[in-house]
């Protein structure tokens, strides 16, 4: 087995992963166009944040499950990787803690202009009379888009800072939010039009591509905070820069649609002329503290994967295949068996499209249950029912879709 790891990890997790595997290749600054040129030998890939391609997974015969070290896996084409044959997992909540606090960080910088104030002093400046005028951000409404365990975490502390909450999340229901003493939206317009700092907490699919959209950016008040540590998907940028741009609203970003592939070099950025909008280097997740437990994740899916040939938090498989039928098969515990029903269903071109088998106590006798995208024809069951050396019984049931 040999895995190949394209992002940095702490030294104690590549050790963890040498004790698992024959070889592991850690490639920490490769770029997502070194790999589309294949993995080599590799079964396993290890990434955080560069991208995985189709002309990657294409060219990487050898691959067979991509972990994510993180939660969401927009990088990842997961249609190319499902279309081969390959797992995808990610390791959500280990890192809410992390962005979370920077969050808080970005807003307490944007209040305080806390880069401003360095930029000045390291340039020989001294404004007191500028930066002393700071709302403060007891008392003020902090308005939460996603409650997931990022979002949760925010909650948490931005109570500790005396500010009030009101959220909104597919989730989240009134009596929810009573629980959690924290004001009910039914919107995400409406948690716009009611707070004075706007944090957004969502993964990135079709369902939240540009949820802050310039209608809810809009309904922001003037002097409003924008917080993004999700993903740069999630808002309408060229709304986002108009509003910066206009002085109406200042923004905290920890990522851009436009960010560098490479983890060092130069960047160049429209948002580097807006002195309201503070940038952070895509670094919500990079905390040690983070950065272990989401490593230790990883590594524990691939243990997982070695050792027992399932994959914890796996992705891409197909919740529901439509299989009409369902083929239950009560059978000796003895070799050739499950081969032997399924060469029947071969011949009559079915196809069986899931399988479990489970075996019962004393191991003798075991349960085999198969979906079938076909109904087989009572020849076909008989053929299997006059196996009586090894079927004790062939029922066909209908399938639960």
């Amino acid at each position: 087995m040999n895995v190949f790891v394209a992002d940095k990890l702490p030294q104690e997790s590549i050790n963890e992963l040498g004790t698992l595997v024959e070889n592991v290749e850690n490639r920490p600054s490769a770029t997502a166009s070194e790999m589309d040129g294949g993995l080599g030998e590799a079964q396993v890939l290890v990434v955080r944040s560069t991208v995985v391609s189709k002309e990657c997974i294409n060219n990487s015969p050898n691959l067979a499950l991509i972990v994510r070290a993180g939660a969401g896996v927009n990088t990842i084409d997961r249609e190319a990787a499902s279309n081969a044959g390959i797992y995808v997992a990610n390791c959500p909540g280990k890192n809410s803690i992390a962005v979370a606090e920077l969050t808080m960080g970005l807003i307490v910088s944007l209040d305080r202009r806390l880069a401003d104030n360095v930029i000045d002093f390291r340039e020989g400046k001294w404004n007191k009379a500028a930066y002393g005028k700071a709302d403060g951000l007891y008392g003020k409404v902090i308005g939460i888009v996603g409650l997931g365990g990022i979002g949760r975490e925010v909650v948490k502390r931005a109570k500790a800072f005396g500010m009030q909450v009101i959220a909104w999340s597919r989730s989240l229901t009134p009596a929810r939010a009573e629980e959690m003493d924290i004001a009910y939206a039914e919107t995400v317009e409406q948690v716009a039009s009611e707070c004075d700092i706007l944090s957004v907490h969502l993964a990135l699919n079709p369902e939240t591509e540009q949820i802050i959209s310039r209608e809810i950016l809009s309904n922001l008040r003037d002097g409003a905070l924008f917080i993004n540590t999700a993903r740069a998907g999630v808002v309408d940028e060229d709304a986002l820069f108009e509003e910066v741009r206009s002085g109406r609203i200042r923004a905290g970003l920890d990522l851009l649609s436009d960010e560098p592939e490479v983890k060092q070099g130069p960047v160049e950025s429209r948002f580097q002329e807006l002195d309201d909008a503070y940038v952070s280097h895509h670094i919500g997740a990079s905390t040690r503290q983070a950065q272990l437990a989401v490593a230790s994740d990883a590594v524990d899916i691939i243990r997982g994967y070695i050792h027992e040939g399932k994959v914890r938090n796996w992705l891409n498989r197909c919740e529901h295949t439509e299989a009409p039928w369902k083929l239950v098969v009560r059978h000796y515990d003895k070799p050739g068996v499950i081969a032997n029903v399924m060469n029947e269903l071969k011949k009559a071109d079915i196809n069986a499209q899931e399988l479990e088998n489970v075996i019962f106590e004393g191991k003798k006798t075991a349960c085999c249950t198969i979906q079938l995208d076909a109904d087989p024809s009572q020849q076909v069951l008989s053929n299997i029912r006059e196996r009586r050396n090894e079927v004790i019984s062939a029922t066909l049931v209908p399938g639960e879709n």
